[in-house]
């Protein structure tokens, strides 16, 4: 069983940065896929970035330029950087673990920010 624990969230005012981290346990991490996705109240989770387990990236258009994912294998951990952060940026942000077709969420950390 995997566990996915978030931290890194917060209250940041516009035009603000924040880093995410999410450590997963277990022995597979450095053999998965892992991404972020995010959910506003009212709206659908969707996808933020994305890692290989070789470290390609893809990232929702809409935060080409400022959303940054990496890994780092050594400590199970996958980031999100997020710069010039907007109040559309608001919502819960989920991590997520791929692999053999099995997917693992964490329980999600808050990011708000404020105008």
């Amino acid at each position: 069983q995997v566990q996915l624990v978030e931290s890194g969230g917060g209250l940041v005012q516009a035009g603000g940065s924040l880093r995410l981290s999410c450590t997963a346990s277990g022995s597979i991490f450095s053999l998965a896929a892992m991404g972020w996705f995010r959910q506003a109240p009212g709206k659908q989770r969707e996808l933020v970035a994305t890692i290989t387990s070789v470290g390609r990236t893809n990232y929702a258009d809409s935060l080409k330029g400022r959303f940054t994912i990496s890994r780092d294998n050594a400590k199970n951990t996958v980031y999100l950087q997020m710069n010039s952060l907007k109040p559309e940026d608001t919502a819960t942000y989920y991590c997520n673990l791929m692999y053999r077709g099995v997917s693992y969420w964490g329980q999600g950390t808050q990011v708000t920010v404020s105008s």
